[in-house]
């Protein structure tokens, strides 16, 4: 990416270019990392979602960066949930003198040759909770300026963050509705069948499946595709009949 392009231009090209949410979160957390390294450092840098209590990273700069975020999922404590949760920047200078979140998190971060960590929560607005998590193999990395830095910068992609958000969001919700629609129909199809078969007033039908369901301790949904997958074939029936009414065709 060209350096005379601000933060937020090169983000925008970063929405563009990538393939999906995945792809997009990945190259801005190694953005991140590169932005803020400085001086030729390396750095490390994941993104925490905290979403219906529970905390993911959904992307990641290398594996490295992957795998010490979830350090802290493993403990449910840490720099970077505490940065999400509470919404508030949590810095860890050196973390040999680290003992906020106990040894075992200290010690398993350093273990991966890592000093110093930053994590800055990300404005949201209400769709979630997120924070972006710096990690250095130098201690007081995020010192004074370096801090300052990181904080404007995150300030700049906090709203590329959101959107990509909530397109994410909108997505699941549409996937889940699509879902439930489909279910919706296969139970009014089902409803239909068993009116034909028995007789009977689509009340009674909802009934006689309402009751196979929980006779056979099975999801509505499933008895309803079970019904109607049995219709597909030339003369199959189902068994799902008004108590005390014989099948048409099967006699008295």
């Amino acid at each position: 990416m060209s350096a005379t392009l601000s933060a937020t231009d090169q983000i925008q090209n970063l929405i563009l270019e990538s393939a999906d949410f995945e792809d997009f979160l990945n190259e801005l957390a190694r953005f991140s990392a590169h932005q803020m390294a400085g001086d030729g450092d390396d750095a490390l840098c994941g993104i925490t979602l905290l979403r219906d209590r529970k905390a993911a990273t959904i992307g990641w700069s290398s594996d490295s960066a992957r795998e010490v975020d979830e350090i802290q999922y493993s403990l449910s404590q840490g720099p970077c949930l505490s940065a999400a949760k509470d919404e508030r920047e949590v810095y860890v200078p050196d973390l040999f003198q680290e003992d906020r979140w106990g040894p075992d998190y200290a010690a398993a971060v350093a273990s991966h040759g890592l000093r110093s960590v930053l994590s800055l929560p990300f404005n949201l607005h209400g769709e979630a909770k997120a924070a972006l998590n710096l990690y250095s193999d130098v201690p007081h990395k995020f010192d004074g300026r370096a801090a300052e830095r990181a904080r404007d910068f995150t300030r700049e992609i906090s709203q590329a963050l959101r959107l990509a958000v909530r397109f994410s969001l909108h997505a699941d919700s549409a996937s889940n509705l699509r879902a439930t629609l489909e279910s919706r129909t296969t139970i009014d199809i089902a409803v239909g069948i068993v009116m034909a078969q028995n007789r009977c007033s689509q009340a009674d039908a909802v009934e006689i499946l309402t009751g196979a369901s929980s006779n056979s301790n099975t999801k509505l949904r499933d008895v309803a595709r079970s019904i109607v997958d049995s219709v597909g074939g030339a003369g199959a029936r189902t068994f799902y009949q008004e108590p005390g009414k014989v099948s048409p065709g099967t006699g008295s």
